[in-house]
């Protein structure tokens, strides 16, 4: 059930993704690295998956920066 939402390109080879997902029956906002390189294409370990339901609590965070 996975849903991309856009991506954020940090560097050549490294993007950030942000996809709606779901874990254990909880829908979550993902937020994790993409790495193209010629060794390894794919997701990094670097990340955080917040619940949907926090959601407006973390943008409200957000929208301090």
């Amino acid at each position: 059930m996975d849903k991309e939402i856009g991506r954020v390109k940090i560097n050549k080879g490294t993007e950030i993704v942000v996809r709606i997902t779901e874990y254990r029956g909880e829908k979550r906002i993902d937020i994790r690295k993409y790495i193209t390189t010629q060794k390894y294409t794919g997701w990094s370990k670097q990340g955080i998956s917040i619940p949907l339901s926090s959601w407006n609590d973390v943008h409200k965070l957000l929208e301090k920066v």
